[in-house]
């Protein structure tokens, strides 16, 4: 059918257009190792952690520090947690630690934002490390960081986490998770200091200097923006500072996703801000999930389309594989792709509609209405 076949056209032109883009953000090319275990000189460097209900994983990440840095000053912010989070934080040792009640959350911030305000008043170093309490970091991870940061003269450096990716859901769909935000934030462009317009970070792992963010008034500046992470990177490349995101194999989220509802609702969480809250954008991206995801398959499945649904097919695995191959998954995901675009549509759309029923966002038992 003639409409099949401009459907794979025109998938195949959009994936093409997607291969050869001058900063190809489908490739691995920004990404940062841990280093050969050494002793890491921490005297200037304090890491804030802020925690809600996370008894569950908080111990291993300070037990990370503790084995990689000795001493180490941490500042862990209970944000307002009913399981038990101070208590396990403070059973582990080797770590200079200072636990912070955290104070109920005020109008208009954000719970994780909120957490790292009374965090940050209590840092006295030149540098701090934003971390999350599910995030690990590999033996050498710390040393690496610091020396990223050092060498290359940055202000700011961010690792998104290696997801986890233990069942089904995982497996489909959080490497698929770091895909998409490589292709909406592009590293090479976000680590480029001559364009102050394109910012990323992942908000797990963040290592900033205290100065740049007592500069931006962070967080009071960030206090109620749900997409944190980019939000700040945003207001320090914009004072002219360096920025930096990548991958790395040593810096592990052990959140664990263990069915669908979990992953949607953390995708459903903030997919409409991404778009701005904007219907017309919804609609675009809704017409290009459809055509880019699907034109394939349609062109692979109708006679005299057949060639066009594999070009189309051959773009879109291109883009995807680099990200499998990070992940030592087999190739063979690839298939999974349109049914993959199409979930993410639908946690979009759930996302737009729970925005226009009045609620912006909700995480860990809260609200934010709109």
């Amino acid at each position: 059918m003639d409409w099949v076949c401009v459907a794979a056209g025109l998938a195949a032109g959009l994936w093409g257009i997607v291969v050869l883009l001058p900063w190809q953000p489908w490739r691995n090319r920004e990404v940062l190792e841990p280093a050969a275990p050494e002793e890491v000189d921490h005297r200037d460097l304090t890491v804030l952690i802020p925690a809600r209900n996370e008894a569950g994983v908080i111990a291993t990440t300070l037990g990370a520090l503790a084995d990689q840095a000795p001493g180490i000053r941490v500042v862990v912010v209970d944000d307002c947690s009913s399981d038990g989070t101070a208590d396990v934080a403070c059973r582990v040792s080797g770590l200079t630690l200072r636990l912070v009640p955290g104070k109920p959350l005020p109008p208009g911030w954000s719970g994780k934002l909120w957490a790292l305000e009374q965090g940050l008043k209590r840092v006295e170093t030149d540098k701090v490390l934003l971390l999350d309490a599910d995030i690990e970091l590999r033996p050498g991870m710390l040393a690496a960081l610091l020396r990223h940061m050092e060498a290359h003269r940055l202000d700011l450096v961010s690792i998104m986490a290696r997801l986890r990716t233990r069942g089904f859901w995982e497996t489909l769909l959080m490497p698929a998770f770091v895909y998409f935000f490589k292709l909406l934030y592009p590293f090479a462009l976000a680590n480029d200091p001559r364009l102050p317009r394109f910012a990323a970070a992942a908000g797990g792992c963040i290592l900033v200097r205290t100065e740049v963010l007592r500069r931006c008034q962070a967080f009071v500046s960030l206090r109620d923006a749900l997409i944190d992470d980019c939000t700040l990177a945003a207001r320090v490349k914009r004072q002219g500072r360096r920025t930096w995101i990548g991958l790395s194999h040593g810096v592990v989220s052990h959140r664990g996703y263990d069915d669908l509802k979990p992953i949607w609702d953390m995708v459903a969480r903030t997919a409409y801000t991404q778009l701005r809250y904007q219907p017309g954008l919804l609609l675009l991206c809704t017409v290009l999930v459809g055509l880019m995801f699907w034109g394939p398959v349609l062109g692979w499945l109708t006679p005299r389309a057949e060639w066009l649904g594999a070009a189309a097919w051959s773009l879109m695995g291109l883009t995807y594989w680099p990200t499998l191959r990070f992940y030592r998954l087999s190739a063979l995901w690839i298939a999974a792709l349109p049914l993959v675009g199409t979930l993410y549509l639908a946690m979009t759309w759930d996302s737009a509609w729970r925005y226009w029923q009045g609620q912006r966002s909700a995480w860990k038992g809260r609200v934010y209405a709109r």
